[in-house]
């Protein structure tokens, strides 16, 4: 689907859906456990993905007509041998996170996904299961799926990188509560994206289930239970970031842009706030009221750190674009090994609309001064937060502005371009 956008003023109040990081680690936790309502979880294809694996697994999950929950009967701590693949679609989230679940299975468990997810790294995921007395294996043996994983993963000590996902702490953490000696991971390197290993551990601590930090990583000890009558996911900092910027460069005069559902949490990506306010932008959070206020002024170019935030750079980028001076998106490397490459990605689109960047290994830098967004033709290239970005850019592109595979929003934001048309965008899909 192809949505065009031409330039506009915006204004008034919209929320953000729940968080993708809570409803992916909820529907799981409440699969390791006996039976859980999940609230307001994000009802889209990713958290539908790790919704099949626990229906895979021996459980099930039903999800309300109208979203507003998930109800969830668990496989009670340890999975079934599935009757067939689990096809975890794009979600790198559900690939990881199940890789260890089902390395606690008695047999053998087959994972796959789509082209993109079957190009992403697993392999220290893999060797970790591995260590830990279980089986994983790339059907390929590069590390990447199909991958074939089970044979009853016992626990243990175990040693990782922290710098190509911190989703593999995620997964072992998680799957390590259930086993009887526990899990102890010790960080072979720097930890990227962190905030997203204290949103897992709030919500073992939500279910039931302690965990610490140690010197050099993380604990959990074994023979543990999940279990939690309820569990309600708060709102996405990272879809709120799009349309925080919508309103930092594009809110009508004397106007501005309330985003609701922004209540404190784990999430590293409120520091989107933060950035924005750094860059000029006239931003207030209301952190008892759960709003953020955001109106348009002159932007400046400032210098962001991403090892914690890797989902903002495509925000970052295009706010970059818009400031004055430079804007460097730095430690970012990581940021290169998600639906794609990231850096990569936002670099050459953003050019197809008239931005100057420098694209270096590990940092995107987008000089202000030099760019002057106009319309064109760009593509969302299968990654969501690629399209809503540059849906962003083109509410201040001179002309019109046509992002393509404009339907892949509906893996973290079903109803994100009904929200901008709703805040007064021009917006019109073919």
């Amino acid at each position: 689907m192809d949505v065009h956008l031409s330039p506009s003023r915006v204004r008034g109040r919209a929320r953000a859906p729940p968080s993708k990081s809570y409803t992916h680690r909820a529907l799981l936790a409440a699969g390791y456990g006996d039976g859980t309502v999940v609230r307001d979880p994000l009802d889209s294809a990713d958290p539908h993905a790790t919704g099949r694996a626990v229906t895979a697994f021996g459980g099930s999950v039903e999800w309300d007509e109208d979203g507003s929950a998930a109800r969830v009967e668990g496989f009670d701590g340890r999975p079934e041998t599935p009757e067939d693949v689990i096809d975890c679609g794009n979600s790198g989230t559900t690939m990881r996170l199940v890789t260890a679940a089902a390395g606690l299975a008695e047999d053998l468990v087959v994972l796959t996904g789509d082209g993109s997810l079957r190009s992403r790294p697993q392999g220290p995921l893999l060797d970790a299961v591995a260590s830990l007395g279980g089986r994983a294996e790339s059907t390929r043996r590069n590390g990447q799926a199909p991958l074939v994983v089970g044979d009853g993963m016992a626990g243990g000590e175990v040693s990782i990188p922290g710098d190509v996902s911190s989703q593999f702490v995620t997964a072992l953490l998680m799957a390590g509560a259930v086993t009887d000696d526990g899990v102890a991971v010790d960080l072979e390197t720097e930890l990227k994206s962190a905030p997203y290993v204290e949103i897992t551990r709030e919500v073992l601590a939500d279910f039931g289930v302690d965990s610490e930090r140690t010197g050099t990583g993380f604990r959990v000890p074994g023979g543990q239970s999940y279990r939690a009558d309820e569990y309600a996911v708060p709102g996405d900092f990272s879809s709120m970031s799009y349309l925080l910027a919508a309103g930092a460069v594009a809110a009508a005069d004397g106007e501005s842009v309330v985003v609701e559902g922004a209540r404190p949490s784990a999430q590293g990506d409120s520091a989107i706030v933060d950035v924005i306010e750094r860059m000029g932008a006239g931003i207030d959070w209301d952190r008892e009221a759960g709003e953020i206020t955001v109106r348009r002024s002159s932007l400046s170019g400032v210098t962001v750190d991403v090892g914690d935030t890797p989902d903002l750079l495509p925000t970052i980028a295009v706010l970059g674009a818009v400031a004055d001076g430079d804007t460097r998106i730095g430690n970012a490397e990581h940021v290169r090994y998600k639906e794609t490459d990231r850096v990569s990605a936002m670099a050459e689109e953003l050019e197809t609309l008239g931005a100057s960047v420098t694209e270096e290994p590990d940092s995107l830098t987008v000089h202000g001064d030099d760019s002057a967004l106009r319309g064109g033709t760009v593509d969302g290239r299968g990654d969501h937060r690629l399209v809503m970005a540059l849906a962003v850019a083109g509410l201040v592109a001179e002309g019109e502005t046509t992002v393509r595979g404009a339907e892949h929003v509906e893996v973290s934001f079903p109803g994100f371009f009904e929200t901008l048309a709703e805040l007064g965008a021009s917006v019109r899909r073919d």
